[in-house]
């Protein structure tokens, strides 16, 4: 039996309260989570990159932050979407000192 279907089957036997507490925990675990970014240790370094993809979000923001288009960074990455670039601005300004330091590391290297 899967890790999902053990929760399932434990997820009936609860009341609607104790449901209740576990969808806050879920909730408050995700609210940290960005859909469509994930950092995956051995991939680029273990730093955020665009799912599908090995392209860090720090390069994105870089790129911009030089005057790059979203158009343009479509253009150069055919593997990138719009949805994409709105998911990583919206990292980027959630995670700003972890992202300046990225940038700074990277050009440093």
């Amino acid at each position: 039996m899967s890790l999902l279907q053990d929760a399932e089957k434990y997820l009936s036997r609860l009341t609607r309260a104790e449901k209740a507490q576990v969808l806050q925990w879920v909730a408050r675990d995700l609210g940290e989570a960005y859909p469509g970014i994930e950092g995956t240790p051995g991939v680029s370094g273990g730093e955020p990159c665009i799912v599908r993809t090995r392209i860090p979000v720090w390069l994105l923001v870089r790129a911009r932050e030089l005057g790059t288009s979203e158009a343009d960074l479509l253009h150069a990455y055919p593997a990138l979407r719009a949805e994409d670039l709105a998911n990583a601005w919206a990292y980027a300004r959630a995670h700003k000192d972890e992202i300046e330091q990225q940038i700074r590391d990277n050009e440093a290297a």
